[in-house]
């Protein structure tokens, strides 16, 4: 059996924030190589060529992230790359994604959130599945339990249908970033054609209606992209 851990490259130059994450991936099990501006990231991928996944900041001195990711993407076209950082104005997160980006993380997040999606990302390149799920989340005032398919505001709680329940969560996994619009068909209606397309929508209205009564939350379709759960409660 290899217990080898997975490697994470983390390029990061807030030394607290940085040290934090570190500390936590490490807790979970990951190797983790923290550098403290774009250069330094670049020598240490560079000189290596068994990354699992690498975690990138966007304002660093020396290289910035999306300058980082440009570079990564020349040398290794598989390696997931993950954007974490405080811009969140679209046109930085179109960026993120035309220069390699696979996800777009908007700080503050959810590190356990983040954690789902690295091994979700890592168990999907693999063909497994993970065993951990996460089932509950804070949306603003809203609170949602996936398990009971229960969204309640305050004291006012409402049961979602079973698609309602899968399209919600899938948001609430990628809140404040971009959920693929074929990523959530595939997974949730089986497929990508244009009928099931037509019914998401319908369920995405219905999702927009419940959370309406939550100004600080919007469900923003991003053409040719997909879906972004922004929370401004934060």
């Amino acid at each position: 059996m290899n217990d080898a851990k997975l490697k994470i490259l983390l390029a990061e130059d807030d030394p607290m924030f940085g040290e934090i994450l570190k500390n936590y991936l490490e807790l979970s099990n990951f190797s983790v190589v923290w550098c403290k501006d774009g250069i330094e990231a670049f020598k240490n991928f560079h000189s290596k060529s068994d990354w699992d996944i690498c975690l990138l900041d966007v304002m660093m001195p020396e290289m910035d992230g999306f300058a980082l990711a440009t570079e990564i993407r020349k040398i290794n076209h598989e390696v997931p790359l993950f954007f974490l950082t405080a811009k969140s104005l679209k046109e930085d997160v179109l960026t993120g994604y035309k220069c390699g980006g696979d996800y777009y993380i908007i700080k503050p997040f959810d590190a356990e959130v983040l954690l789902y999606k690295i091994n979700a990302t890592l168990a999907r390149r693999k063909g497994q599945r993970i065993e951990h799920e996460i089932n509950k989340f804070e949306l603003g005032r809203f609170s949602f339990d996936y398990s009971i398919r229960r969204l309640c505001f305050q004291d006012d709680c409402i049961q979602l249908s079973p698609k309602e329940a899968e399209l919600l969560k899938y948001l609430c996994l990628y809140k404040n970033d971009v959920l693929p619009r074929d990523l959530a068909l595939k997974n949730i209606w089986g497929s990508d054609d244009y009928f099931n397309g037509r019914s998401m929508d319908v369920y995405l209205a219905k999702l927009r209606k419940h959370l309406s009564k939550d100004p600080g939350l919007e469900i923003i379709s991003l053409h040719g992209k997909g879906f972004r759960l922004a929370d401004n409660t934060l």
